[in-house]
Formats: C-alpha cells, sequence, structure tokens
C-alpha cells in the first residue's frame, strides 16, 4: 500500500529508492527529526504489539547487527526481520520506524554518527522535502516505510 497522492510525492519516493540503504536510513532520521514533535503514534495493540516485538529483537542486538537488521529491512535483503517486518501491517511498519528512531533519540539504538553528513546526491532531494506541507511529507515517510522490506526477486520487490 501507498500512501503518496501526488506527482511530487511519487517522484520524491522513486528518487528515495534510488539511494543505498545507509543514505535512506539517514534520510529516514532526519525526516523523523523534522516530523516527530507533530506525530501521532497509534495505541492499537493489534499494531503496537507486534511492532514493539520486532523493535526489542533489533534494540537487543549488538549495535552493528543493529544496523544490520534496519538495512536489511531497508533493501529487502531476506532475513528473520525482514520476514517479521513483512508480516507487520501498513500502520506496523510505520510503528516500527517510528520506534527505531525513539530509540535512537534515547540511546538504545545505533544512531547515526554524529560527524555523518549525508552525501552530495541528496542535496536537492531533501531540499525538496522540506519544502513540501506536513501532510506531503507524512504520507511520503508512510510509503517509504510501507514499500521496505518486501524481499527481492529478480531485482524486483515482491
Amino acid at each position: 500500500m501507498t500512501y503518496a497522492t501526488d506527482k511530487t510525492t511519487e517522484e520524491a519516493l522513486k528518487e528515495f529508492r534510488s539511494f543505498d540503504a545507509d543514505t535512506q536510513l539517514a534520510l529516514l532520521w532526519y525526516g523523523y527529526l523534522d516530523l516527530k514533535d507533530q506525530l501521532n503514534p497509534t495505541n492499537d495493540p493489534s499494531t503496537t504489539e507486534p511492532a514493539t516485538a520486532l523493535y526489542h529483537q533489533i534494540a537487543d542486538l549488538p549495535q552493528d547487527q543493529q544496523l544490520q537488521a534496519q538495512r536489511d529491512i531497508v533493501s529487502g535483503k531476506a532475513s528473520a526481520f525482514t520476514r517479521t517486518y513483512d508480516a507487520l501491517s501498513s500502520s506496523g511498519r510505520l510503528e516500527v520506524w517510528l520506534l527505531l528512531a525513539q530509540g535512537m533519540e534515547q540511546g538504545n539504538v545505533i544512531q547515526v554518527p554524529s560527524g555523518y553528513k549525508l552525501p552530495e546526491s541528496t542535496t536537492n532531494f531533501a531540499s525538496r522535502i522540506k519544502q513540501l506541507e506536513f501532510e506531503q511529507r507524512l504520507n511520503f515517510m508512510r510509503s517509504a516505510v510501507v514499500n521496505m522490506g518486501t524481499v527481492k526477486q529478480e531485482g524486483k520487490r515482491v
């Protein structure tokens, strides 16, 4: 399922997916920082419980493995984490990334290195995202995380 309803957001999603996994993870982090004060997390147990379980599976790992689990989900690499993520509802997937971002803020999940700079190739992309209205940015973030996780076959997401 995708939430993007306009051409601008759809184009942003296409460009986002062209970035490598680490760049996508950093962009998700910076997007979270931009939106966090306006987010309203769900409190539906059917969404939060499985998302929280996956979050804890990742957060309980050593930091290098936390990063690899996130990379696997972003890139669609076959792993236990990707399979668990695939089983989540779209709201559950969004909740996982919200929990991971909160875990980064709290120091429980590996953070973007303090001196990290986004690749030059993301400059125009980031500027365009910042110019979107709140609802468009939120739709972009939802669509980006909902479409992650599905294991790739023959170069395509299934």
